[in-house]
């Protein structure tokens, strides 16, 4: 367990050290994703009542396609740099290499909506500073990143991965995605969390099932 914990560790800290040289994924992400977010703000002139009733579609869209081109740049990057062909011949367990990948995905992840939310509240008016909301994001986000790392992993080989990887994970992650944006919307119209909970308990067994099947097949994939 020890040595897993220490691999797992090594390669969240080679990504953060990798990032913080470059900013290059970290940037794309958050540029992206303010300009989704201004996009719609000036697109959508609603009132207030309308503009709650699309900001979980709103907040869900901005943070998956933003998520979506930091997976394909966290694998490419190893690609190309041939640091993949390293942690293939590393001697540690393949599951820390997919959990190490998948918490460094999903810390960017994080920070971009660490950076967004304040935007979107102040834009639009709405408070969605409330810790159901703020897990809720993070269940969301486990999900995608976790089902995000491993198609990437798959994809990463393949010449159209920046197009193939969308095409493969969109379908994959729709039901946490509608999970999320369900939950979402049910806390920003401050809806009893009776008629919230069964998205909540999407979330949580969407992210406890693929995350525990990512593991058991990520050797599988690294092999081919």
């Amino acid at each position: 367990m020890s040595a897993f914990l220490k691999s797992t560790g090594a390669i969240i800290w080679k990504d953060l050290k990798t990032e913080w040289r470059t900013r290059e994924n970290l940037s794309a992400m958050l540029v992206f994703s303010l300009l989704v977010i201004l996009i719609f703000n000036f697109s959508l002139e609603l009132d207030l009542r309308a503009r709650e009733s699309l900001a979980g579609g709103v907040l869900w869209a901005t943070f998956i396609f933003a998520g979506t081109i930091g997976l394909n740049r966290s694998m490419a990057v190893e690609k190309d740099r041939g640091c993949l062909d390293g942690l293939l011949l590393a001697p540690v367990d393949r599951s820390a290499i997919f959990v190490g990948k998948a918490i460094g995905n999903l810390f960017f992840m994080l920070v971009v909506e660490a950076i967004v939310l304040p935007v979107f509240s102040f834009l639009y008016g709405i408070s969605v500073f409330q810790f159901g909301f703020l897990v809720v994001v993070l269940l969301g986000s486990i999900g995608y990143s976790a089902v995000g790392t491993l198609l990437a992993t798959m994809v990463v080989q393949t010449r159209t991965r920046d197009i193939l990887l969308p095409i493969l994970l969109f379908p994959l992650t729709l039901p946490v995605v509608i999970a999320a944006v369900k939950a979402s919307q049910g806390f920003i119209q401050s809806v009893p969390f009776a008629e919230i909970s069964v998205w909540v308990n999407i979330l949580i067994s969407y992210d406890l099932i693929f995350v525990a099947v990512a593991i058991m097949v990520f050797d599988y994939i690294l092999e081919e």
